[in-house]
């Protein structure tokens, strides 16, 4: 690995501490982007295809017809790594739609604006570890999720601020002395049913049925959370999609979280509750690894 740090912007390998992207970009001005956060295992990136469906589908949203072909973004990505010495990865792609006149609607006309930064993390697979220290500490917080009718769920778009002003809740409820330590942001819909994290998916498990909440809701469809439910429908856990109340995470019998830096990230406690990993968790953890380690260390 490299001592410098680089980063690819708008088709060129540069130093990080020379990237820049232009103050009148629309990505900066309005949030107006889409990107994706991926892993490399061993040199490639893990579910690459899913990933590039859901860039296109988040650019459909956005109506960016941004023009760069999908063979394009994946040599840069390996450009990126390359020039990083890395095989073991986090990455992040972002395009936005570039450099516009400062209005608010845009122009068809799309000269996009494309950023690939990429940092180092630990190998994965069975002879990984985790990224993360220990199980998650878990908060509910009040900001909900913004409803589909407002912005769609599946878009994976640069304006974050849902997730940024939930977690500015938990560290302001952190400060006053009762969730110091914990880790992530629970949210909910607008009527109070249990969506997602901040930055993850949840999953809880009661009576041996493994359960998550429906992206029929204001839940990103995540493709970590696609995989567990895949890997557990082939290894006979019965799983359920559907809408739960907050006492139903309570009850459970294991919880944990999902998304494609943690992978899967057991629940130590959610609101004060204790609940922990279990059997299930552990299981479909080991699947996770197995399936990472034959998929990308083992081709």
């Amino acid at each position: 690995m490299t001592d410098e740090r680089y980063y690819h912007v708008d088709g060129e390998v540069v130093p990080a501490t020379e990237a820049t992207v232009s103050v009148d970009d629309r990505g900066f001005r309005y949030g107006d982007g889409a990107f994706e956060t991926m892993r490399a295992y061993g040199g490639t990136i893990l579910e690459w295809d899913a990933h590039a469906a859901r860039l296109e589908r988040t650019c459909e949203a956005l109506s960016l017809a941004h023009g760069v072909s999908l063979d394009d973004l994946r040599e840069r990505i390996d450009e990126t790594l390359a020039a990083n010495d890395l095989t073991d990865a986090y990455v992040r792609l972002s395009i936005t739609r570039g450099v516009q006149p400062g209005k608010l609607t845009p122009r068809p006309e799309v000269d996009p604006t494309v950023v690939i930064v990429v940092r180092p993390l630990p190998r994965g697979g069975l002879e990984g570890s985790p990224v993360w220290d220990g199980p998650a500490t878990v908060r509910s917080v009040e900001i909900r999720r913004i409803p589909d009718e407002a912005i769609p769920s599946a878009a994976k778009t640069h304006n974050y601020l849902n997730g940024i002003l939930a977690r500015i809740e938990l560290a302001a409820s952190g400060s006053a002395g009762d969730a110091s330590d914990a880790d992530e942001a629970l949210m909910f819909d607008l009527e109070g049913g249990v969506a997602e994290g901040a930055t993850s998916n949840l999953f809880f498990v009661d009576d041996g049925r493994l359960h998550t909440p429906s992206i029929d809701g204001p839940v990103l469809p995540g493709i970590t959370r696609e995989t567990v439910l895949e890997l557990a429908e082939a290894a006979d856990v019965p799983t359920e999609e559907g809408r739960y109340e907050l006492d139903d995470v309570l009850e459970a019998d294991e919880a944990f979280l999902t998304n494609r830096t943690w992978e899967l990230r057991p629940v130590a406690a959610i609101d004060g509750r204790s609940i922990g990993g279990g059997p299930i968790t552990d299981r479909l953890s080991r699947l996770y690894d197995e399936y990472v380690e034959t998929t990308c260390y083992r081709r």
